[in-house]
């Protein structure tokens, strides 16, 4: 899947130390040192998904019964629910340490001006930060994907094989995400990012298939980044391979190197000049 090395290639401008980018990791593995309400924060975004899955997953999936895949397979609507829920996820998690967290080191306590008084430069610190976010996402989907197999919505075979799909998924989104937090101009602006996640939560496939929407609908939905996560998540899940899943990989793998590309550019833009 995608590896560190493969994150610092989609940077130009020189060649990325891993060490460095390492470094970066550090500085913020120190922070969760400074007392539990980092770590009730860290820990807040598993609970979310997890109640939306026993609400609307079991709850109303008792009212709906079964759903049947494009591919025939007759799955439960917990099982259906569950991978978006997974997808969200990852996306949440890498979303939240890249928007908000890297607004305010960002804009206000400067911590990314201090950090190039040292031998780091902006394509190591947009890196880090981005590994870091995965990180954290993984944390989520990890205890995420444990619920799913205990509750039997997927084996613990495509367990481990989903794992991995939402590293991509939360690079995918931490990178976007990233990129998008340079441009922002104040704190009110993020309920521009927070609509839009909102909306892809809601229309991406999360309770419903994409195929039950009017077709213009079906295929904007389609060209949206949440919609790619949950297909490929879904798919790995329920066991419903594809090669259309090479598409959905190819998506979110454009979607971190531009994202990161366009982060690096803007830090080296704004911090540099």
């Amino acid at each position: 899947m995608v590896t560190t090395y493969a994150v610092t290639q989609a940077l130009r401008g020189g060649i990325v130390s891993p060490a460095r980018v390492g470094a970066v990791i550090n500085r913020n593995v120190g922070a969760l040192r400074s007392g539990p309400a980092y770590w009730m924060v860290l820990f807040s975004g598993f609970f979310e998904p997890v109640l939306y899955l026993l609400s609307i997953g079991i709850g109303v999936g008792a009212l709906v019964g079964d759903l049947t895949l494009k591919d025939g397979q007759v799955i439960t609507y917990a099982a259906f629910v569950a991978p978006a829920m997974l997808a969200v996820s990852a996306m949440s998690g890498a979303l939240a340490e890249t928007t908000f967290n890297f607004f305010f080191k960002f804009k206000y306590v400067k911590t990314y001006d201090a950090m190039l008084a040292t031998p780091l430069r902006p394509a190591e610190i947009a890196a880090g930060e981005l590994l870091w976010a995965m990180i954290r996402g993984s944390l989520y989907t990890g205890a995420f994907l444990i619920v799913m197999v205990a509750m039997g919505l997927t084996s613990a075979g495509w367990a481990l094989l989903a794992f991995p799909a939402t590293w991509l998924v939360g690079l995918a989104f931490g990178a976007v995400g990233m990129a998008a937090s340079t441009y922002i101009r104040g704190w009110q602006d993020f309920d521009l990012i927070s609509a839009g996640q909102f909306a892809m939560f809601l229309f991406s496939g999360t309770f419903s298939p994409v195929q039950d929407y009017p077709p213009a609908v079906e295929v904007l939905i389609a060209v949206t980044p949440l919609y790619h996560a949950v297909e490929l998540i879904r798919g790995i899940t329920t066991g419903s391979l594809g090669w259309a899943m090479l598409g959905h990989v190819l998506y979110l793998i454009v979607m971190m190197a531009l994202g990161l590309y366009v982060a690096s550019r803007r830090l080296t833009t704004v911090l540099c000049r």
